[in-house]
């Protein structure tokens, strides 16, 4: 018995006097301005949540940084039938920090008047702007509000993808008739769907979604719907594809995929504003008002 020991001891200690330590030299990286902008629109409620999120990009291995901005405001309103990138009798929405720190942007409650953005003011064809300002350079982002259709039926199927402990979630929607709709379900952290209705339009579509991660019996899962443009429609498909659940595509959005955020310093029209001429200067991540349905199942 003694023996075995010591020869298993032995034949440790070589393969640990075997190992190597490999420096790795990790290609540096641009930090760049990350914007979390996703807005969602309840009807039911009075207010729009705004909550816009920046932090700056990290190298390799590293989580993004807390910043701040010098100034953050939104745009809303009609755009001009003659003029679109006019907005017509537009109204401001002022944001603060909610708390120093924080990286979080809010309506600013010290104004006189209410910043908050009552869902009464919007209606299909709303279009928003962000505008914010950080480290002397100007951002911006228009996108349109984009509705949705709430979920009809959601309950849990007993079919599975790769795995027999898959879970099977089983998804109803009536999609709107002679219209392009594009939609975004999210199922919790962070696992996302994109789906157009290239080929259910207006039709009851029925469909499974198999979360990457586990669940058990007892676990309660919120799925919501978000309406989205085909702008905001292509960005998450394509992030799903690279992020792979890694922190949510809206948390870490990878730096290959630019979002609808433009580098506007200088440009004597911030309405009309694109990076024709300015290919690398971008910030990433994206802004998106959208209408949110959401319904929870309780894992059997």
């Amino acid at each position: 018995m003694r023996v075995s020991v010591i020869f298993l001891c032995v034949i440790s200690l070589c393969f640990f006097s075997c190992e190597d330590v490999i420096d790795v030299d990790l290609p540096e990286t641009e930090t760049r301005l990350v914007v979390n902008g996703l807005l969602r629109v309840d009807f039911g409620e009075q207010f729009v949540p705004v909550e816009i999120r920046v932090t700056e990009s990290s190298s390799f291995f590293e989580e993004n940084q807390v910043t701040t901005l010098e100034d953050a405001l939104i745009i809303y309103g009609v755009p001009d039938p003659n003029a679109p990138e006019i907005i017509v009798n537009q109204q401001v929405s002022n944001l603060a920090e909610s708390a120093p720190g924080t990286g979080i942007y809010i309506p600013d409650p010290t104004f006189d008047e209410d910043q908050r953005i009552p869902t009464a003011a919007i209606a299909p064809g709303t279009v928003f702007i962000l505008i914010i300002e950080h480290e002397g350079r100007l951002y911006a982002a228009r996108t349109p509000f984009s509705p949705s259709v709430p979920i009809d039926n959601i309950e849990q199927g007993t079919e599975t993808l790769f795995d027999e402990d898959d879970t099977e979630i089983v998804l109803t929607i009536t999609d709107l008739p002679e219209v392009e709709n594009y939609y975004v379900f999210e199922f919790g952290q962070g696992e996302f769907l994109a789906l157009d209705d290239q080929f259910i339009d207006g039709q009851e579509f029925e469909f499974s979604f198999f979360p990457e991660r586990d669940l058990f019996p007892g676990d309660v899962l919120p799925v919501s719907i978000l309406g989205a443009d085909q702008q905001f429609f292509n960005y998450v498909d394509l992030l799903v594809e690279q992020t792979e659940n890694d922190g949510g595509v809206f948390e870490t959005p990878a730096a290959t995929v630019r979002g609808n955020i433009f580098d506007v310093t200088g440009l004597d029209n911030t309405l009309l504003f694109d990076n024709v001429n300015r290919p690398d200067a971008f910030p990433l991540g994206y802004f998106a008002v959208v209408q949110e349905f959401t319904e929870t199942l309780t894992i059997e």
